[in-house]
């Protein structure tokens, strides 16, 4: 009996090896019943007064065995144990579930964690969306040169809405327009035609910014259509003899880059020259884009003649039966005397050997100059005998107007422009593109 109840009380009470509280209430009901047998004891001695000294020490000796030997508190227990057990098993085994059942909550909980990256995908799905609206702009040309033409734009757009919403032309509007396109560099000639077609039949009227943008547009072309000519070479002349020209920082060396790199994907074997001998780094750059194109790159110290090597580049193209060689020359300041007489003595060298050489002369102009480019170009076209223009960094301005100018002016072909960094962002030069791009309009 006494075996089998540990393991039952063990079982019931004493899950996972700790003591439960039920345990210590009944030891506490046990210690009870033992006192109240041991006053009884001690009660039935009080009448026998001559072995009482004598009864009572063995008395106190005695129940002290036999309570601890003797299984008489058993029964005392055991309808106690019958009756609490039951209520406390049913108290301890919901705090078992209590403890029990947030557990389960917090697993659905962290499950329910991965709910952010679901959206987590959503801005990539934005991104992809933003990318697909973007890249039929990167491979369309006239998406790029509106990209690139969007500062200039942007000036001459909003000038124009803010000055023709809601207002009737007048004098006052007319003089704002005008003062707006001449800020563009489009020059006083385009902009006082740009206001009288604009003012024809529509003075104290009101006028949409629309038909403003489409005069624009109208004008620009006009005047850019004549010039726009593609650079073409004679094939009976080998090697062709490209000298480019231009100040330093204009995008010069990198206009060389991705001329010979476009004439080398077109199956045309092409050699640099190297002549900005005054200038380490453009040897480099120069030389990079070599590499970069299989192309030979014929260069000499710093500090060397430049006219000299480009005697030596013309001799070593001849003898290599190359079909363009492209010259980079140095690009000091327009103002010195000194550059000036180096350019013309690098054509009079070339000349020696090829009476027609150099075939093409093309100038490079920075937009971002603005009406310095006008004098540039004025200087370059009498020492150097410039045969048609490229202008770069149409991207970087707001004063994209000065092309107009310029080919108003000189009437001096151009060729191509650059909108950007990467060779597809340098591309043939389109008027009618142009035109409309710098007005904001969109592509017909």
């Amino acid at each position: 009996m006494s075996d089998k109840k540990p393991g039952f009380f063990k079982r019931l009470f004493n899950r996972g090896g700790k003591k439960p509280v039920a345990t210590e209430a009944i030891a506490e009901v046990a210690e009870e019943a033992v006192v109240e047998q041991r006053e009884e004891l001690v009660a039935e001695t009080v009448n026998e007064p001559e072995i009482e000294v004598v009864e009572q020490a063995e008395i106190v000796a005695e129940p002290e065995v036999e309570l601890t030997i003797e299984p008489e508190p058993e029964p005392v227990e055991q309808p106690e144990i019958v009756k609490q057990p039951e209520p406390e098993v049913e108290e301890t085994e919901p705090e078992l579930e209590e403890v029990v059942e947030p557990e389960p909550v917090e697993r659905l909980e962290t499950e329910k964690q991965p709910e952010p990256v679901e959206s987590g995908l959503e801005p990539d799905d934005e991104a992809a969306e933003h990318e697909a609206e973007v890249k039929p702009e990167k491979t369309g040309w006239f998406g790029r040169l509106r990209s690139g033409l969007s500062k200039s734009s942007n000036a001459l757009t909003s000038g124009i809405t803010g000055i023709f919403t809601k207002r009737k032309l007048d004098s006052e509007t007319l003089q704002e327009l005008e003062d707006i396109l001449i800020q563009a560099d489009l020059g006083i000639d385009m902009a006082m035609r740009i206001t009288d077609k604009v003012s024809k039949d529509r003075f104290d009227k009101e006028i949409d910014p629309l038909e403003v943008k489409q005069v624009l547009a109208d004008e620009v072309a006009a005047v850019l259509r004549p010039v726009e000519i593609p650079f073409s070479f004679d094939d009976s002349q080998q090697p062709f003899v490209i000298l480019v020209v231009g100040v330093n920082g204009s995008g010069k060396t990198t206009t060389i880059g991705k001329l010979g790199a476009i004439a080398s994907a077109e199956g045309f074997s092409v050699m640099l020259a190297a002549c900005d001998t005054f200038r380490a780094a453009a040897i480099e750059q120069l030389q990079v884009w070599g590499k970069r194109i299989n192309a030979q790159v014929i260069s000499r110290p710093i500090g060397a003649d430049s006219a000299g090597l480009a005697f030596d580049a013309l001799k070593e193209a001849k003898q290599q039966a190359k079909d363009i060689l492209i010259i980079d020359t140095a690009g000091r300041l327009q103002n010195k005397a000194d550059l000036m007489g180096e350019l013309e003595k690098i054509v009079r060298v070339l000349k020696k050997q090829d009476e027609t050489a150099p075939h093409a002369v093309l100038l490079v102009l920075d937009a971002t100059t603005g009406q310095n480019a006008v004098v540039q170009t004025e200087v370059f076209a009498k020492t150097a005998g410039v045969t048609g223009l490229i202008m770069t960094k149409l991207d970087g301005t707001a004063r994209g107007g000065i092309l107009v100018a310029i080919a108003e002016k000189f009437k001096l072909p151009v060729h191509a422009i650059g909108v950007g960094e990467s060779i597809d962002d340098f591309q043939p030069f389109d008027a009618d593109a142009f035109a409309r791009a710098i007005a904001g309009l969109e592509d017909e």
